[in-house]
């Protein structure tokens, strides 16, 4: 049976969108090069970010969702949506060779009248640069004229709920005509749509977006480190900004800043946006002061860092899901490593971890665990955490995120 839409690309961003088209009654098909995750989703078994659950494949299957490397299907649908992924490269840019090899795939397959968006991070100018010249090329067909082509840029809360429908939807199509039909496809599954000027608003809304997460992730992270050295509680402080009705945001420091949502500094010949550079230069050194926190800790109670037993807790880049891209915890318990501290861990979303190509020992019992190490790291607050017994239980806890009831703990 023909499917109405393929998603080219089935990861983190992509699985979601064929989730929520499924469940609208879209026939669906997704598209990956990669055989692993067609062949998990094939075989009913969640991808293992913990993005989608046993259950939530099973109900997509049973939606008609199929998982194919084929991209013979490619040439079946009326809307096809790249979701490739676009990791920073060696220079601090976007990769953008998987939205590439996807254009090229659909454009070998191309029909008239198919709207084409792109969901990827990209820089502005994508859409109706690499990715119009890519496809016109392929299929001898014009962007505008032939087939709608239009940029929508991914708005993503793993394991958050509502889902896509209910996140408004920006959309810039190369013509006005790109956008509505980029819009109609979107308003069967989505409770809003945003329409932008052109691709180039589109793109530049999700270049936005990120960078001021990180940006002010940043900023707080900067006032932890002041707040610790002048002894003023930052928790209390975000706690009663928070009240303030207008022109302030809460954001929280933390141990580091995952996600996949990767800050963008650089655009190529127009150079790099500064205040995101700055920015991602102290989100990077936040592992580094968490492990120098934790040798000041150990210090003051009489021990020293090398032949500590430490305890690292949670080790995802969020809470209650198993993804760890982006996740500060490796480089955390590397460097205690360096220390010469015996680090293990416990996270109920991770069986195995490794670091450096070695096996971290994982803690069955994590009060026990807690009472036997020298120092407890909480690093990401996972549900299931007590944190009050947890505090009563460890020799020494360091937070990281200022779950903790105030005194209970060392917060970062």
């Amino acid at each position: 049976m023909p499917a109405d839409l393929a998603v080219i690309g089935l990861g983190h961003h992509g699985l979601p969108l064929a989730q929520a088209a499924t469940a609208a009654g879209i026939a669906t098909v997704g598209f990956d090069t990669d055989p692993r995750p067609v062949a998990d989703l094939a075989a009913g078994r969640p991808p293992v970010d913990g993005s989608l659950t046993a259950s939530d494949i099973r109900r997509m299957l049973s939606g008609g969702f199929r998982a194919t490397t084929s991209p013979v299907e490619l040439g079946r649908v009326r809307t096809a949506v790249l979701c490739a992924p676009t990791p920073l490269g060696p220079d601090g840019a976007l990769d953008l060779t998987a939205v590439a090899d996807a254009a090229r795939a659909l454009a070998a397959r191309l029909r008239p009248h198919t709207t084409v968006v792109l969901e990827s991070p990209v820089p502005p100018g994508t859409t109706e640069g690499l990715l119009r010249e890519l496809l016109e090329d392929g299929s001898g067909l014009r962007a505008g004229r032939d087939f709608h082509l239009a940029y929508s840029p991914g708005r993503l809360d793993p394991g958050t709920r509502p889902g896509p429908a209910g996140v408004p939807k920006v959309i810039g199509g190369l013509t006005p005509a790109c956008t509505e039909s980029a819009a109609a496809f979107y308003g069967r599954f989505t409770d809003k749509v945003v329409r932008a000027r052109g691709p180039r608003e589109a793109e530049t809304v999700k270049l936005l977006e990120t960078n001021f997460r990180h940006v002010n992730i940043a900023l707080v992270n900067e006032m932890a480190v002041l707040c610790h050295e002048l002894g003023v509680d930052l928790w209390d402080v975000i706690r009663c900004a928070e009240t303030k009705p207008f022109g302030f945001q809460a954001f929280r420091p933390g141990p580091g800043v995952g996600g996949h949502g990767v800050p963008v500094e650089h655009l190529g010949a127009h150079g790099p946006l500064r205040l995101v550079e700055l920015a991602g230069q102290v989100n990077q050194r936040m592992p580094r002061y968490v492990v120098q926190r934790a040798a000041a800790l150990l210090n003051e109670h009489g021990k020293s860092a090398r032949g500590a037993r430490v305890l690292l807790l949670g080790i995802t880049y969020k809470p209650d899901l198993a993804d760890r891209e982006g996740s500060p915890a490796d480089e955390i318990a590397g460097r205690l490593m360096d220390l010469g501290a015996a680090v293990s861990f416990h996270d109920p979303h991770v069986p195995d971890w490794r670091v450096r190509d070695l096996p971290v020992p994982r803690a069955d019992s994590l009060y026990e665990a807690a009472a036997q190490a020298d120092l407890t790291v909480l690093l990401q607050h996972h549900r299931v955490y007590d944190l009050q017994g947890l505090a009563v239980k460890a020799q020494l806890l360091l937070d990281t995120r200022g779950a903790t009831p105030a005194g209970t703990a060392h917060r970062l």
